[in-house]
C-alpha cells in the first residue's frame, strides 16, 4: 500500500494506491472515490462487541474494507474536518489515537479502544483513546496542521486534551485539571494532559471543542423564531 498526501495542510486528501487484491480498511464516510473493480465489505471490526468498542472511542460501529481486483487500484481518501493527514508507520509498536483521528489502515493493523480512567472520561472524550497495533500504514487526521514533539526520557511536556492527535503508547500520560476549579471553569483551557517521555507526540493547531465553543453561541436561538 502506497499513500500519497496532497492538499495538505488545509485540505489533505490521500491517494492510497493498492497492489493486487489488496484490501484496506477505512472508516464509513471518508471515501471519496476510487477506480473501477474496487469492491466494499462493511462489518463490524471484531463482531458486535468489537463494533460497541470502536463506539466508546468515538469510531463508528461499523467499518468498511475495501478490495482492489487482480489489476491493483487506487482509492481516495478524507477526513470530515479541514487539516492535515499522516501516514503512521506501525512496527511493532503501538500508539494511541484520539477519537476521529483514525481513517484507514492495512489490514495488518490491529485497531482497540483504551479507557484513560475516570478523570479522562470527565475530563474531555480525547481521553478516550484508540490503541493501534500491529505492522503496517495507519492513515489519521487531524483539524488544523500538525505539529511533532520528540521528548526525551523523563521529560514532560503539557497538553491541551483537546489538541493530542496521538502519541507512543507506552509513554506516561496523566489529565489533570488547569490549577484549581476556577481556573479549569475560566481559563478556557479545562483539562490537560501531561505526557512524560521518551516517545513521539502529534499535536493538532485547532481544536474541535475550541470551535464550537466559539461557533454554537452565535447560531440563531430557534426557540425565539
Amino acid at each position: 500500500m502506497d499513500v500519497m498526501l496532497k492538499h495538505n495542510p488545509a485540505f489533505s486528501l490521500a491517494v492510497v494506491r493498492l497492489g493486487a487484491s489488496e484490501a484496506i480498511k477505512v472508516e464509513p464516510g471518508a471515501m471519496v472515490g476510487h477506480s473501477s473493480g474496487i469492491t466494499v465489505e462493511t462489518k463490524s471490526e471484531g463482531g458486535f462487541m468489537g463494533g460497541l468498542k470502536r463506539m466508546v472511542g468515538g469510531e463508528s460501529f461499523f467499518q468498511n474494507t475495501y478490495q482492489a481486483p487482480a489489476q491493483g487500484g487506487e482509492i481516495s481518501l478524507a477526513p470530515a474536518l479541514p487539516g492535515d493527514m499522516v501516514v503512521l508507520e506501525i512496527g511493532g509498536d503501538e500508539m494511541l489515537l484520539q477519537s476521529g483521528a483514525y481513517v484507514a489502515s492495512e489490514t495488518s493493523i490491529t485497531v482497540d479502544t483504551k479507557w484513560g480512567g475516570a478523570k479522562g472520561f470527565f475530563g474531555s472524550r480525547s481521553l478516550i483513546l484508540l490503541r493501534v497495533g500491529g505492522r503496517g500504514k495507519v492513515v489519521a487526521a487531524c483539524y488544523g496542521a500538525l505539529e511533532e514533539r520528540v521528548l526525551a526520557a523523563g521529560e514532560t511536556y503539557t497538553i491541551d486534551t483537546g489538541h493530542i492527535v496521538a502519541f507512543d503508547a507506552d509513554m506516561g500520560f496523566e489529565v489533570r485539571r488547569v490549577g484549581g476549579w476556577k481556573s479549569t471553569l475560566l481559563s478556557g483551557e479545562g483539562f490537560v494532559c501531561d505526557l512524560t517521555g521518551p516517545g513521539r507526540v502529534l499535536l493538532q493547531t485547532r481544536s474541535e471543542e475550541s470551535f464550537l465553543g466559539w461557533l454554537l453561541p452565535k447560531l440563531p436561538d430557534r426557540k425565539s423564531n
